[in-house]
């Protein structure tokens, strides 16, 4: 429309007839003579209404959805955070409860055998290339580590210090090939020499080759000069085969070891001997055999059982004096006149 006199006219028209509607609209309430055109518009223009709503709504809430994705975001990232950090803190429990029994068996054997040791930690593990058994721990010379010093945990024998740094120290496994360490039997007393075989089981030369031995017998180190390389008495491992090719001079076996090489953690260097030769009291407690349990079962007579005798209960238990009844009577006496009413029963005659 072109902007004339007369439309500007007509615009200000429409304007005071739209004020006078409304006037007459709000004026009336409920009985505003306009409530008829209000209802045909909006049957008219509802469903055009709900068409664009329909088409714009999607567009906002994903105009929406942009607009509170970045603080949608953030609040996952806290989440998952939070979560991780629940994660490590109940592995690290874990972890923390594993290491205080470990601890606590290595603490219980140093105890039984009155070594003075120092914990250290395997940091690193050599390479197994050639049967090399070797692994790092976190104390060295400032630690007052030195050569030649017997290193054990809470199950046993572990090796002996190689190599001396600083702050870290190498240790030799006791399943070295180049690994050898004199033992003697549990009880017997027998002694020989144990070298490593890798992940095979320790091969020990008794130095009696008549030495009686059988599965199931244990060892423990028999000691050094000065204690070094070893201190004595600490569990080595327990018999799994005997040789039976035994010869007059020595005689071989194959031990498991009582560590597990492959799983070392927390382990102690002995810097103080004992004063005596602890023998087996290091060696824990033999497990006895497993007792096959017993099932005594008591049958109690049942009152029902007894039988009846002539309408009487037979206690199964007769008196000697009583007078035997007939029926029971293997030999009954010739003389007697069988009574026909007395339901099979026979009348003794006196």
């Amino acid at each position: 429309m072109r902007d004339t006199r007369e439309s500007r006219l007509l615009l200000v028209l429409l304007i005071a007839i739209a004020f006078a509607l409304i006037t007459v609209d709000i004026r009336g309430g409920q009985d505003s003579p306009v409530e008829g055109a209000r209802h045909a518009a909006a049957t008219v223009f509802g469903p055009v209404e709900n068409g664009v709503a329909s088409a714009v709504n999607p567009v906002g809430n994903a105009i929406g959805a942009v607009r509170d994705s970045g603080a949608r975001h953030n609040r996952i990232a806290v989440l998952q955070k939070e979560n991780t950090e629940l994660k490590q803190r109940l592995g690290s429990d874990d972890r923390n409860r594993s290491r205080v029994r470990e601890l606590d068996k290595m603490l219980a054997k140093a105890g039984a055998g009155q070594y003075g040791i120092k914990g250290a930690e395997v940091i690193a593990i050599g390479a197994a290339q050639g049967f090399s058994w070797t692994v790092t721990i976190d104390i060295g010379a400032n630690d007052g580590i030195t050569r030649d010093m017997t290193v054990l945990n809470g199950d046993g024998l572990v090796g002996r210090v190689t190599t001396v740094g600083p702050s870290t120290a190498t240790v030799l496994l006791a399943n070295d090939p180049d690994f050898t360490v004199g033992t003697r039997m549990e009880s017997s007393d027998e002694l020989g020499f144990a070298t490593g075989q890798g992940d095979r089981p320790l091969s020990v030369q008794l130095l009696n080759g008549k030495a009686k031995i059988k599965k199931g017998d244990r060892l423990v180190t028999f000691g050094s000069s000065k204690d070094r390389p070893f201190v004595p008495g600490v569990p080595v491992g327990e018999v799994v085969q005997v040789d039976p090719s035994g010869g007059d001079l020595t005689r071989t076996v194959y031990v498991r070891p009582f560590v597990g090489f492959t799983k070392l953690d927390l382990v102690g260097v002995v810097v103080e001997a004992p004063r005596q030769d602890p023998r087996d009291t290091v060696l824990p407690p033999k497990s006895g055999p497993t007792p096959t349990p017993t099932v005594t079962v008591t049958v109690a007579p049942s009152p029902n059982a007894n039988t009846e005798v002539n309408g009487e209960a037979d206690t199964g238990n007769p008196d000697p004096n009583a007078r035997p009844n007939a029926n029971a009577n293997a030999n009954p006496d010739p003389n007697a006149n069988p009574d026909p009413n007395a339901n099979g029963q026979a009348d003794d005659q006196e």
